[in-house]
């Protein structure tokens, strides 16, 4: 029976020290983050650039899959069912972790009980574009124009529920102002269409903005955020304007709900560290992006502040589930 009992011991021995090696081994296998848009999107652009930086810290490669749909509520559903292992991760946004749920009734996921917050990434400003045949050259200029042509002007967006589409509809409401929504399936195709005279304006990426904004394609009216870009110093700010909102889009990981805290601290810390690395902030920087670091619980905060604001938005914008 001694003989029995001493074998025993050693096998649940073995087995638990197998278990803490594991759990310190974490990551021992590549990591999948998700990027719940289309490729060369700048929640894409922001993910892998954070990738290349996060892979060298952790000693494991973090690889980029796009899922694309729906204003990210596909990509962020897989996470949110994924084995919370912390295998598989989301580069979120304000679309699919704070918007969409309030839109769509049927969001199989809830943004704060199915995702386990990792940190905060990165901020971009989101800058007010007009194709050149408005005749605004400042955005009182806009305002006025579209104060005299109510709900003849429109302005385009990668989808409902996005940022981009909500920065509009921040600015009717600022500005008192009617015009109209014209969703397309990505920031990329509603650029194509401001360019093309399709629509009137619409609100993008500073950094995707930019060629377009050179070449004469668009006219830049105001930058968003609380400073002016250095990209773009001689373009005013949204309240340097007259205006007082957000038009910025921030960025940050969460893992699905249930991931050990271990594993949380560890993506945590590291992530921290790889925002810090010249390479990734340089990198970041020449993209007209802000990389803001956060803890997982200062994320969280942030997260239902942003869910109490936007449903402000929905509910003052008439904006119905679907």
């Amino acid at each position: 029976m001694k003989f029995i009992a001493k074998f025993l011991l050693l096998v649940v021995g073995a087995g638990l020290s197998q278990l803490s090696a594991a759990q310190t081994a974490y990551p021992n296998r590549p990591i999948r983050m998700i990027a719940p848009s289309g490729a060369g999107g700048p929640v894409d652009v922001i993910a892998r650039i954070l990738a290349q930086g996060w892979s060298e810290v952790l000693g494991e490669q973090i690889v980029v899959e796009n899922r694309v749909g729906a204003a990210g509520l596909i990509g962020a559903d897989l996470v949110a069912k994924a084995m919370p292992d912390g295998y598989t991760l989301l580069m979120g946004f304000s679309g699919p972790l704070a918007i969409v749920p309030q839109l769509n009734d049927a969001t199989p996921y809830d943004p704060v009980r199915d995702f386990a917050p990792i940190s905060l990434a990165a901020s971009a400003p989101y800058v007010l574009l007009v194709h050149p045949s408005v005749p605004a050259k400042t955005v009182k200029d806009l305002v006025a124009l579209a104060k005299s042509q109510p709900g003849k002007l429109n302005f385009s967006s990668g989808g409902t529920g996005v940022g981009i589409h909500m920065a509009g509809e921040l600015f009717n409401q600022a500005a008192g102002v009617r015009i109209v929504h014209v969703p397309y399936k990505g920031a990329a195709p509603a650029m194509t269409a401001l360019m093309a005279g399709e629509v009137d304006l619409m609100f993008n990426g500073l950094s995707a903005a930019l060629p377009a904004v050179k070449s004469g394609k668009v006219r830049a009216l105001a930058v968003g955020g609380d400073k002016r870009s250095a990209l773009m110093p001689g373009l005013p700010t949204v309240s340097e304007s007259g205006f007082q909102f957000n038009t910025s889009g921030w960025y940050g990981v969460v893992a699905p709900k249930g991931t050990p805290q271990n594993i949380v601290s560890k993506l945590n810390t590291t992530l921290l560290k790889a925002l810090k690395a010249p390479q990734t902030k340089g990198r970041l920087t020449e993209l007209a992006v802000e990389e803001i670091g956060s803890t997982p619980e200062e994320f969280s905060s942030r997260l239902r502040a942003e869910i109490a604001t936007w449903g402000r938005v929905i509910k003052a914008a008439g904006l119905k589930g679907k």
